[in-house]
């Protein structure tokens, strides 16, 4: 037996090439999903079956003991494709596989723009656990396979909800077919669209995101009258907490958002969540958020702990402000993950006192840093040291944790 793994690009005949047409007309079986079997010529010595899953065509493939046999994919054999499935199988079965590369949707929808695609970045949102908002960040057009429940419109919702509605995206339905279309919206107006469910998305790249490494000047915050922590405190945070590029980070009490702020930019490629029940405080995060680019922060009205009953598990998770509910934030916490790492502020005796005993009492090693800052001042023409009240660092993992 010998089998073709054939991409057909956009299932038409226009987008199979010659090398794929001459194998098809010379197989005695041929399998593969409904849809791109009705777009085949059809001979009466040829049979047809539709399967998708790996397991099934291979089923087929070896029960019926053709000579020559196809197995005949969407789009390029080699990007996001079944064949990458079922080519190892049939290979430990010694037997003899040949594959034959089709038209991409990628390179359809550049050429429909005019475009090079060599500048892309490309992913798949089909059954694939992909973050629109983290691509967009990574400074270029992003291009994404779309399926199921991951719709352009759905992926553009994220965008939206993440600050971007105002990003340009294109959407390619049906690319190759008699009723093909390309349009360009932004992504506030593609996520209130529907689409074919044969469509790929284009993202234009985010606005550029802040670039500084951890503790930004004050003065760059957009303020208002919301408590605020201080730059020399936020860079003790950052290296307490050791912020990884791909980390779902928490920040319980973001009041202005300087801290998720600094938090998004260091998990460029990550999650982080600012919780807040304030009205005002919540428009300064998201005025910020626009402000840094920090597009991967997503803003979560409410209180804690209520409000993180429906957030992912942390890796790292900062403490800023508990409105006396520090138990049970902690215990919401440790629920989600029990070896995140912690770190919290505290400005009383009282506080730091309860913060300690409380992860003590959890199993955590809580690690205590008081920050003691002064700054100088002009005077005449002298300079004094303007002392600024003590903050103390409580950062705690458990003692075991990797």
């Amino acid at each position: 037996m010998r089998v073709d793994l054939i991409g057909l690009g956009g299932g038409t005949a226009a987008t199979v090439t010659q090398e794929a047409r001459e194998a098809l007309e010379q197989a005695e079986v041929i399998v593969g999903a409904a849809r791109l079997l009705e777009s085949l010529p059809k001979r009466e010595e040829q049979a047809f079956f539709a399967a998708c899953r790996p397991d099934e065509v291979l089923q087929i493939l070896t029960r019926t003991g053709a000579a020559r046999a196809c197995a005949v994919f969407s789009g390029d054999t080699g990007f996001y494709s079944g064949a990458r499935a079922l080519l190892p199988p049939l290979t430990a079965r010694g037997i003899d596989c040949r594959v034959l590369p089709g038209v991409s949707s990628v390179q359809m929808l550049a050429a429909r723009l005019g475009e090079a695609w060599q500048g892309w970045t490309l992913c798949s949102a089909h059954g694939t656990d992909c973050d629109p908002v983290a691509v967009v960040m990574a400074g270029r057009p992003a291009f994404f396979l779309t399926g199921g429940a991951r719709t352009p419109a759905a992926l553009c919702r994220e965008l939206t909800d993440a600050g971007l509605g105002a990003l340009g995206v294109t959407v390619g339905e049906r690319l190759s077919c008699p009723d093909e279309r390309v349009t360009r919206l932004t992504a506030a107006e593609c996520a209130e669209r529907t689409f074919a469910p044969l469509s790929v998305l284009l993202a234009d790249a985010a606005p550029t995101p802040y670039e500084r490494s951890g503790g930004i000047p004050d003065a760059e915050f957009i303020r208002g009258e919301t408590p605020m922590t201080k730059q020399l405190v936020r860079a003790a945070v950052l290296a307490k907490l050791g912020i990884r590029p791909t980390e779902t980070v928490w920040d319980v009490g973001a009041g202005t958002g300087s801290v998720s702020v600094e938090l998004a930019l260091a998990a460029r490629r990550g999650r982080v969540f600012a919780v807040e029940y304030r009205a005002e405080a919540l428009v300064l995060i998201r005025r910020n958020r626009e402000k840094f680019g920090a597009w991967n922060l997503r803003v979560t009205e409410g209180a804690a702990p209520d409000a993180l009953a429906a957030l992912p598990a942390p890796d790292a998770v900062f403490i800023g402000g508990t409105e006396g509910r520090l138990a049970e934030i902690v215990d919401a916490v440790l629920a989600k993950n029990p070896n995140v790492r912690l770190c919290l502020t505290a400005i009383a005796l009282e506080t730091l006192s309860a913060a300690v005993e409380t992860l003590s009492a959890r199993g955590l090693e809580p690690e205590v840093t008081q920050l003691a800052v002064s700054s100088a001042k002009p005077a005449g023409g002298l300079h004094l040291l303007l002392a600024n009240n003590p903050i103390f660092l409580i950062a705690a993992e458990r003692g075991d944790a990797p």
